[in-house]
């Protein structure tokens, strides 16, 4: 709505006017060159002096010419701080300055909006190394993801970033997918409810959150990088979706993503039955799609359905894509010809360009008084680079003391024969490639890992002690010995010798075995990191059988980014730790569950095969994915999703099913105790899976609808009451259709997806019920205070 404006002020800097009359207003006034140019990105680096940001020179891309663009304005800037290490606070001051530069030179005086990478923390030179997706997954805790992302997204904005590029939401289907380490999990249910807690924290601090990669990515053929995906409509529905639009209602996200890969003939960058019908039309999302890095050249380059760029940047406009990242390419000069030779039309043009200049101005960029200064350089004496140099802090106490929570909730111990916790041993031998690495416990989108492995000798600038030094700081008075073993993707056992010979002499054997993130085939785990099976890398399987060989018990410690079949030391392990790159805290976290100060209550986020070589595989499979007496191939895992032991041991009884019977539009409601009844303080995790035993399309064994933290004192008890929609049985028909059958079902309370405790068998009753992206997504779960479990 329209008010009354002081005619001197242009409409679009007019506060006073809703966002999108001043955007109108804006676009009325700009020529087709100012229109594109607020359509694509820049890739730049920070100056290490604090002046302006130079376009950043990629091997993928022609050299970009900054000065001739600015005049028409520049959409976004591309990873001013997460291209090279910069200290925070002089890459705040280049920014600002750039920001200065672009708002001087285009007439509308509007500043670029800043993006950063923010997977497993702010990708940048000393910024908080947070454990990554995979880990939080494994909390079952998306209050403790939300308190992170806020963090995560404050710091950005101290130093005037806009955009985050995280969560993702792509649901593991392939554990052999280098990607793996980068999702939150197997589950639909699961990924979807931990994304969108991630997205509230991200976007309450004044972020803007992208979900990625829209839609299909990791279901690609083999879990190859980039491989075309062969899923049914069905699958895509009910798995791959389901996670967007749970964060499309409920997170308040304001950016997508599209992914690389095609699906069925139709990549996602031109679908727009996707970008358009689904997530516009039908879900509601109104802000803006930007291209995965490349992603529209991709059209020509490697889809083969573009035979020109500008014919690649129309299908992409056409489709609701409205940025082109990393930098200028296919919106440049050839869109410009492609409208001015009628191909493309200026409609197209302006649809995208309202949704971009509408999110500029929520985030204040189009205000008369905006300022280039962030929070982070208030007050500081701009003039004096080295007087501002080191007054950005982005590793507070209170941010690593957030990593240190999540490292320890997303441990997982998956076995146990008692050894653990290891009291006050004489002598451990840590044994393996990942002992002494301080960068084991980082993910492929750390910045040690993403950027400093280009800038040898340069320090991290974050605390990043090795398993063996927490170790030692762990068990002060006991004897540490170490040796690697064997690299972790090496094939040279030669040093297999020394460490038997470490582990005979040893009390304990601590096996940190695992991957080495990275980049495009420089790791063993990350983008471009696929691996042809689930066996440890390189010969580290053999290290581990011959340390379990010598009968010293073998603590079999994993800092991973996917899980991996163990072979005969699934069996064999005196006890089985499972991280997945837990962060620079991660490591004392680890210390804290071999000694007992930390009562894991880490749960499994994604199976953990039996063996090797049985791809994919995940629970989220039909019966005729199980075992069978008509293949020799056994799917069983070593450990199913939701697994994972404590140190302390729960009774799960006198369940009640209030209501056993309802509508397809109705609820069904249950009742039980949960009691610690051990002798130390835990945590268990419930989740709530559904059994639809007779269904008009085969549908999955059973699958996760509800789960929730329960932390109980030793003899504590309380009672868990549950509310479940009939919405929640929803599937997609026959007829594409999502429905509710009514029928017979089967609630299923446990402690793991192999692990049920207590069941009801249930009745829907009534009509098929046609429902759509209104219907209820969550079961409601209440747990008195312990000792009030009979209120």
């Amino acid at each position: 709505m329209s008010v009354e404006t002081d005619p001197a002020t242009p409409i679009w800097q007019d506060p006073a006017q809703d966002a999108e009359t001043r955007v109108d207003g804006l676009i009325a006034e700009m020529a087709v060159e100012e229109k594109v140019a607020q359509l694509f990105g820049v890739w730049v680096g920070a100056s290490r002096e604090g002046g302006e940001v130079a376009p950043h020179q990629h091997d993928m891309e022609e050299a970009v010419d900054l000065d001739g663009l600015l005049p028409n304005g520049l959409g976004q800037l591309t990873r001013p701080f997460g291209t090279a290490p910069v200290d925070p606070a002089i890459g705040a001051l280049s920014l600002l300055r750039t920001q200065e530069r672009i708002t001087r030179a285009n007439r509308f005086a509007i500043p670029a909006l800043a993006h950063e990478e923010c997977l497993a923390g702010f990708a940048t030179w000393g910024a908080t190394a947070y454990p990554v997706p995979l880990s939080w997954g494994a909390t079952f805790d998306p209050a403790l993801i939300r308190e992170m992302a806020g963090a995560i997204g404050r710091d950005m904005r101290s130093v005037g970033v806009h955009q985050g590029l995280a969560p993702v939401l792509d649901v593991v289907r392939d554990a052999r997918w280098g990607r793996v380490e980068e999702t939150i999990g197997e589950d639909p249910y699961l990924v979807g409810t931990i994304a969108t807690a991630y997205i509230q924290g991200l976007e309450s601090a004044g972020i803007v959150a992208t979900l990625k990669h829209f839609a299909g990515y990791s279901a690609s053929v083999a879990g190859r990088n980039l491989a075309p995906v062969a899923m049914g409509p069905r699958e895509r529905a009910d798995v791959i979706l389901l996670p967007f639009e749970m964060a499309v209602r409920e997170s308040g996200a304001r950016s997508v993503m599209h992914a690389y890969t095609d699906t069925d003939g139709m990549p996602a960058v031109a679908d727009e039955w996707l970008l358009t019908g689904l997530l516009r039309d039908t879900w509601g999302f109104g802000g803006t799609v930007v291209a995965d890095y490349f992603g529209i050249a991709f059209l020509k380059t490697l889809h083969g359905m573009a035979g020109t760029w500008a014919e690649a940047a129309g299908a992409a406009l056409v489709a609701g894509v409205d940025v082109e990242l990393p930098t200028v390419k296919t919106f440049g000069g050839p869109l410009l010809d492609a409208i001015a030779a009628g191909q493309v039309p200026e409609a197209l043009i302006d649809r995208a360009l309202r949704r971009v200049l509408v999110q500029k101005a929520q985030l204040g960029l189009l205000d008369p008084d905006w300022s280039p200064v962030p929070s982070g350089l208030a007050g500081a004496d701009l003039s004096d680079p080295e007087a501002v140099r080191g007054s950005v802090d982005l590793d507070p106490p209170a941010n690593r003391e957030i990593a240190r929570r999540i490292a320890e909730r997303a441990i997982v111990l998956l076995s146990n024969d008692g050894t653990l916790p290891l009291g006050r041993p004489g002598k451990i031998a840590i044994i393996g490639p990942n002992a002494n690495d301080p960068l084991a416990v980082l993910g492929c989108y750390s910045f040690p890992q993403h950027v400093l492995v280009h800038h040898p000798g340069v320090p991290t600038r974050i605390g990043l002690p090795t398993l063996r030094e927490a170790l030692a700081a762990e068990f002060p008075g006991t004897e540490i010995v170490t040796a690697p073993g064997t690299t972790v993707d090496g094939l040279d056992t030669g040093g297999f010798p020394e460490a038997v010979e470490l582990a005979r002499g040893a009390d304990v054997v601590v096996a940190a075995l695992g991957d080495r993130a990275g980049l495009f085939g420089r790791g063993t785990s990350g983008e471009g990191c696929d691996a042809e099976s689930t066996a440890l890398p390189g010969v580290q399987q053999g290290l581990l059988d011959a340390l379990i060989g010598t009968g010293t018990p073998v603590v079999t410690t994993l800092l991973a980014g996917r899980p991996y079949a163990l072979g005969d030391a699934a069996g064999g392990s005196a006890a089985i730790v499972q991280s997945f790159f837990p962060g620079q805290e991660g490591t004392s976290a680890i210390a804290g569950v071999l000694s007992g100060r930390v009562n894991p209550s880490g749960r499994l986020p994604v199976s953990v095969p039996r063996r090797p070589g049985v791809h994919p595989s995940t629970y989220l499979s039909a019966r005729l994915a199980q075992v069978s007496e008509v293949s020799n191939i056994d799917p069983t895992p070593a450990f199913g999703f939701g697994h994972g032991l404590s140190y302390t041991t729960f009774e799960w009884s006198d369940l009640e099913v209030a209501d056993s019977e309802a509508g397809t539009d109705g609820e069904l409601r249950l009742a039980f105790t949960i009691r610690n009844t051990g002798d130390r303080e835990g945590a268990e995790i419930v989740q709530l899976y559904l059994h639809d035993p007779v269904a008009s399309v085969v549908r999955p064994t059973q699958r996760l609808i509800g789960y929730a933290r329960v932390p109980l004192g030793p003899g504590q008890a309380s009672r868990v009451r549950v509310t479940v929609p009939a919405d929640l049985a929803s599937f997609t028909g026959r007829e594409g259709r999502r429905i509710v059958e009514p029928g017979e079902l089967e609630l299923r309370l446990s402690a793991s997806s192999t692990d049920p405790r207590l069941a009801a068998t249930v009745t829907l009753t009534g009509p098929v019920r046609h429902v759509d992206h209104t219907r209820r997504l969550h079961a409601a779960f209440a747990v008195s205070v312990p000792g009030d479990e009979d209120a």
